[in-house]
């Protein structure tokens, strides 16, 4: 109550004295939900492979060219025999599925907007990620159908020229129009329209409604079947079972590679911790930095504290020594001006807490900067400012408490 009215008292030294706590810890507000928004953000759009599905390739995840040196020596390519073989081979998966990637200028060269059939010369969407997919791919990937449907197990069996394409396509290609029924060319073969995704939108700026689905029996009638582009996609049947299934995954095509037990992986094999382990590594020690930074200006708003209180104890001299003549124990005055310094800071730095949140929902609203407030970093706030109160209000207690009384009350006087 002594620290409140103190403050009440004097409202300009208060806030002053406030002002670097509130800065601070808003800062590091701030910087703490970008950190953390940023990796949510992260592991929903860009790390997310699917319900428990994780990828096998020819590369893994490559942080130095070393390890890529090595890897392009050693790694074989995949083929649509290791598909076959893990298909029939794993017992642990739900599905098993396989994916081969290109990027294709894909072209709507019968229909001219406003124009009739085959009058023109067309629309055309250039670097369209074109994805030769099994049926049960559609079981796993995030991207979901909005109308008509996937690619079936029937078009795969029948190599049918058909395609589910991205809503960034269908506008591209079918402005004002549904593309369902209507036929797409790719390197001159014409493919029906089956599908359209719903929209995803966009990652990190990169457009990710950019896809056309072909069955990947057409996928390796374009490019053939001796391609780097293969990834066979798995499945655990649950999260308790996913560890297991890469487990039996890899012994498997180990087995089938005849890879010595003293040897690394031939092959890449990633999921959703993998690449947010990168994720972190690439962006760990930046984040770590920034907290540093703003953790100076603690630094700074504690030593602004430290010299108000010592103005404060300047001011209440007297006080002190009535306090002390009257039986007041060294003790009960340093306890005084601790629980001060640190219930001022405690309410500069919920104050700043709430700056913080506030700023945190409008540039989360306003920006393209996702912004994630946790709740461990707002109590983490409130015990570190009032730390830095306790910390830099030892020195004024201790001068305040030593103050001999007699002296203190002929100081004043």
């Amino acid at each position: 109550m002594i620290a409140l009215e103190t403050m009440r008292s004097h409202k300009l030294r208060s806030f002053l004295m406030l002002l670097g706590v509130i800065l601070s810890v808003s800062t590091l507000i701030l910087v703490v939900a970008l950190i953390n928004g940023t990796n949510d953000y992260i592991a929903e759009r860009v790390a997310n492979l699917g319900n428990g599905v994780f990828l096998i390739m020819r590369y893994g995840i490559i942080d130095n060219s070393d390890d890529f040196v090595r890897a392009v020596r050693r790694n074989k390519q995949l083929s649509y025999d290791d598909y076959i073989a893990l298909r029939d081979g794993m017992k642990l998966p739900k599905n098993v599925g396989l994916e081969c990637r290109s990027t294709e200028t894909v072209r709507n060269t019968g229909e001219s907007p406003g124009l009739g059939s085959g009058l023109g010369s067309g629309l055309s969407y250039e670097d369209a990620s074109i994805r030769g997919v099994t049926a049960n791919i559609g079981e796993m990937t995030t991207d979901e159908v909005a109308r008509g449907r996937f690619i079936s197990e029937n078009d795969n069996q029948h190599r049918s020229q058909t395609a589910m394409i991205g809503s960034e396509v269908a506008e591209k290609l079918f402005p004002n129009r549904d593309p369902l029924g209507k036929t797409v060319t790719l390197r001159g073969y014409d493919f029906t329209v089956v599908g359209v995704a719903k929209p995803v939108g966009s990652v990190l700026g990169q457009p990710m409604d950019n896809f056309v689905y072909i069955p990947v029996e057409s996928w390796f009638k374009l490019n053939g079947t001796h391609t780097d582009q293969i990834a066979i996609n798995i499945q655990a049947r649950s999260p308790e079972l996913l560890e297991q299934t890469k487990d039996e995954a890899r012994a498997l095509l180990r087995a089938r590679r005849h890879v010595p037990p003293n040897e690394d992986d031939n092959f890449g094999l990633f999921g959703a911790d993998t690449l947010m382990a990168l994720w972190k590594k690439l962006t760990g020690t930046l984040a770590w930095a920034m907290v540093g930074f703003v953790s100076i200006f603690l630094v700074i708003g504690g030593v602004v504290i430290m010299n108000v209180m010592l103005a404060s104890v300047t001011e209440r001299t007297r006080e002190i020594g009535i306090r002390k003549s009257l039986g007041a124990r060294t003790s009960d005055i340093l306890a005084q001006f601790l629980v001060e310094s640190a219930v001022m800071s405690a309410i500069g730095g919920a104050i700043g807490i709430v700056v913080a949140w506030l700023l945190a929902m409008i540039l989360d609203k306003t920006t393209p900067l996702p912004m994630r407030v946790p709740l461990m970093a707002v109590i983490t706030a409130i015990g570190v400012s009032t730390a830095v109160g306790l910390f830099f209000g030892v020195y004024p207690a201790r001068k305040a408490a030593r103050m001999n009384p007699i002296e203190a009350l002929r100081a004043e006087q």
